[in-house]
């Protein structure tokens, strides 16, 4: 069989499986007034005037990328001033910007890992998670997603002299939150280092500082943050934070870092003035939340800790007519399939935004719930 005879069958079984993704510029809100309930926005800081304005003057003052590796000539005062700010945020000593929050997990693990290093990674966690981990050159164990028992287990017995887990802050696709507090202590007690991946966690848990934060964890010498600037701060990019000396390694080890153009300028006095506005504006936080809750009473399911609010259906056929039924009535909602969903059962993902009216977001929450309730329904009907 020749590659393109393999990639005809895989296209044909994708088809067969209702697991077709396309990039159609028309589900974007840009496009003709939507109703979004599916981006990362969560703040709305992403059409915020101020960091439009941050970000033009960032591209007249350096140009519209930053041309050159970091540790070449691509580092700019934009570049300091994000790392400056995002630790402020966040309450860490230091701080690394990389071009995506999915180079900044690579980067982070491959530059940590080795063969006398265990990770221990969270089932749940994400793709770039489960990359980083597989190129790290460390042999990886595989926890059941927020089993405390287990991951003690694999800690206490394991027979490599460092260890380094991975959990996120606030999971993605169910929405649910590690329980920090208790993962950090096991870590400390089995001489582990803790990474935690922020991408929906800052900007949404701990009043906007994150997670780690709000868990007292801040600063602690054996945890370690990553984030992207993707999502709440309504720019690009990512980062990892957490000692000096940590970031000092990744400067000279992080593959995704030293052989990676930098992130662009602009892209970093956006996502440096976003960091001011959350901090200076709390309400943004307090709206995503009293939206996410209109969403998951609507909806009928218990309220996430996070933006996302979560709503099983019965097969990925079901999942993609509702939302095609919901785009159809003006609203933008998350269609998550396999193998996007860790635990199989594909969902539709109603995303909190600060900017949404709530009114608003609960009707079109009830419409999703009435069609996977239909759906359900059809699908129990025997044949």
């Amino acid at each position: 069989m020749s590659v393109l005879e393999w990639l005809a069958e895989a296209a044909a079984q994708r088809a067969a499986r209702d697991l077709v993704r396309t990039t159609d510029p028309g589900r974007s809100p840009h496009t003709r007034p939507m109703l979004d309930l599916a981006s990362n926005d969560y703040l709305g800081l992403g059409t915020d005037p101020r960091l439009r304005e941050a970000a033009v003057g960032a591209i007249r003052r350096f140009g519209t990328g930053a041309g050159a590796s970091r540790v070449v000539t691509g580092t700019t005062a934009a570049h300091e001033e994000l790392e400056g700010e995002l630790a402020a945020l966040t309450g860490q000593p230091a701080c690394l910007a990389f071009s995506s929050g999915y180079a900044a997990n690579i980067g982070i693990l491959t530059a940590l890992g080795d063969p006398g290093t265990l990770i221990v990674s969270d089932a749940h966690v994400h793709a770039s998670l489960i990359d980083g981990a597989r190129l790290s050159r460390s042999p990886v164990a595989v926890c059941p997603h927020a089993d405390l028992g287990r991951l003690e287990a694999l800690l206490r017995d394991r027979t490599l002299p460092r260890a380094v887990v991975v959990v996120e802050s606030i999971y993605s696709v169910l929405g649910d939150a590690a329980d920090l507090p208790a993962i950090a202590a096991l870590c400390a007690r089995h001489d582990a280092l803790l990474v935690v991946d922020e991408a929906h966690g800052i900007g949404v848990a701990g009043g906007g500082r994150g997670a780690v934060h709000a868990a007292g964890l801040a600063g602690a010498g054996h945890v370690v943050v990553t984030a992207t600037l993707s999502k709440s701060l309504g720019a690009q990019g990512g980062a990892v934070l957490g000692p000096p000396l940590l970031r000092e390694h990744l400067v000279n080890t992080a593959r995704t870092f030293v052989f990676d153009t930098g992130l662009a300028p602009a892209a970093a006095a956006a996502a440096a003035r976003a960091c001011r506005i959350i901090g200076a504006e709390p309400e943004r936080v307090a709206a995503l939340h009293a939206v996410a809750e209109r969403i998951a009473s609507a909806a009928g399911v218990p309220q996430a800790p996070g933006a996302v609010q979560s709503l099983p259906m019965p097969s990925p056929a079901h999942a993609v007519e509702a939302a095609a039924r919901l785009h159809a009535d003006g609203v933008l909602v998350g269609c998550f399939r396999p193998p996007s969903v860790p635990d199989g059962i594909s969902r539709l993902r109603l995303t909190a935004r600060s900017t949404v009216d709530p009114c608003a977001a609960a009707a079109a929450a009830a419409r999703a719930a009435a069609y996977g309730t239909a759906a359900r329904r059809t699908s129990e009907v025997p044949a």
